[in-house]
């Protein structure tokens, strides 16, 4: 064989090679990329998620991570409400529990609505918890006794809504919305995502550009 069949053997090796190393970085780089992809979509929406709206095609998913005895989210409450109205069928709305440290009774009220979803009414105890903000939050005293009485008011089976409440499994559930908001980057509330990606709102219009975008 030729000196210069040699050469070209050799360097169509080393192509081969590098060409081989190229595809093997590029299929583990999509690999990594589609089991991120998929932990945050979890992170996002867990099965066991309450959704207040879904849309069938899926095209548009907001999920707010919020906490009852935030004035904020308080604020933004009749916001979302509006949304929902707006985008009825549209877009799917889900509600992640998030409640803050210093909040004394945040952890409560997350507690007294996931009790009541337990009976299918977490809708409603949803907007209680808003309505009555001003009553029972920024206090040191627990509020345990007020959210009882919601469960009353509502018509809920209230020992079965106090063993839920008092359930560590309840706690537990709430636990893992905060765990999957902060491997989010969630650090106060409320926080929305859209599709994934995380909002910065600065108006109600920052929010419905966002949603008609994603909806094209």
């Amino acid at each position: 064989m030729s000196t210069n069949a040699r050469i070209s053997i050799g360097i169509a090796a080393v192509f081969a090679l590098i060409a081989g190393l190229v595809l093997a970085v590029y299929a583990n780089k999509n690999s990594a990329d589609t089991a991120t992809s998929t932990a945050q979509s979890e992170q996002l929406v867990r099965s066991d998620s309450h959704k207040l709206g879904s849309a069938a095609d899926g095209k548009a998913t907001f999920v707010e991570f919020l906490d009852f005895e935030c004035e904020s989210c308080r604020a933004a409450y009749p916001v979302v409400e509006q949304l929902r109205k707006d985008y009825a069928g549209k877009v799917t709305f889900v509600v992640r529990y998030f409640p803050l440290p210093g909040h004394f009774n945040g952890e409560r009220a997350a507690r007294a609505v996931e009790a009541a979803a337990r009976q299918n009414k977490f809708e409603p105890m949803y907007q209680k918890m808003y309505e009555t903000q001003a009553e029972w939050g920024e206090q040191r005293v627990p509020a345990d006794d007020r959210f009882r009485g919601f469960a009353k008011e509502l018509g809920l089976d209230v020992a079965a809504w106090e063993k839920a409440y008092n359930d560590p499994a309840t706690l537990e559930r709430i636990k893992r919305d905060i765990a999957d908001g902060e491997a989010l980057g969630v650090t106060g509330t409320p926080t929305f995502f859209l599709n994934g990606a995380k909002l910065e709102p600065k108006s109600v219009q920052d929010l419905t550009a966002s949603i008609d975008a994603a909806l094209q």
